[in-house]
């Protein structure tokens, strides 16, 4: 994630600008009541067949409560690394970057109807993909079930399984996978030799 510093930011890392295309993560004051998690498209919505906004999870608050500080430490890690301010939950609307918030997205899916006990693992495995990863999980998934009434179906359900499926991580720091070599520095994609 770049930082350009002319482009100001807000919540964990959504553009101030009119019109970006950005998440909201919608937190109401009662402690019972849902947190909506909303894709809107700013200017791009509402231009060929695309809406404003979409609604893409809603999360019973235990679940929320369970997983908000699983996302918020990673945000803020890769946010710190970028030279972005960092955010925290509040209640209320909460602004996300675009992927980001397609990455919170897969964390609710796969979290949305785990058990207490499976909920620390899920974040765990969700933890440990990389960013590229969740953004192909959230393609896949909201290609076919993206909405909130999709729980259980296609994608969403692969996701609660894949990553719900082992132990309560251990406690303590986790331990980070190596770098990889960008895939456009690998021999593959190399200019060839026209001799």
């Amino acid at each position: 994630m770049k930082q350009n510093s002319l482009i100001e930011t807000v919540d964990f890392g959504a553009p101030t600008d009119f019109g970006a295309h950005l998440f909201r993560v919608e937190i109401p004051a009662g402690r019972g009541q849902p947190v909506l998690i909303v894709e809107d498209y700013g200017y791009r919505g509402e231009q060929s067949g695309t809406p404003r906004a979409e609604e893409r999870a809603l999360l019973a608050r235990s679940v929320w409560s369970a997983i908000a500080d699983t996302a918020r430490r990673e945000f803020n890690a890769r946010l710190k690394v970028a030279k972005v301010p960092t955010g925290r939950w509040h209640t209320g609307r909460n602004l996300v970057d675009r992927l980001l918030g397609r990455e919170l997205c897969v964390l609710a899916w796969a979290a949305e109807t785990a058990t207490s006990d499976q909920l620390p693992v899920i974040g765990s495995k969700w933890a440990a993909l990389r960013p590229e990863e969740r953004w192909w999980l959230f393609a896949m998934t909201v290609a076919e079930a993206g909405l909130p009434e999709d729980t259980g179906r296609g994608w969403r359900r692969a996701l609660f399984h894949a990553l719900s499926d082992g132990e309560k991580p251990a406690t303590g720091r986790r331990r980070l996978r190596p770098i990889e070599a960008d895939l456009f520095d690998l021999p593959l994609f190399a200019p060839r030799d026209p001799g």
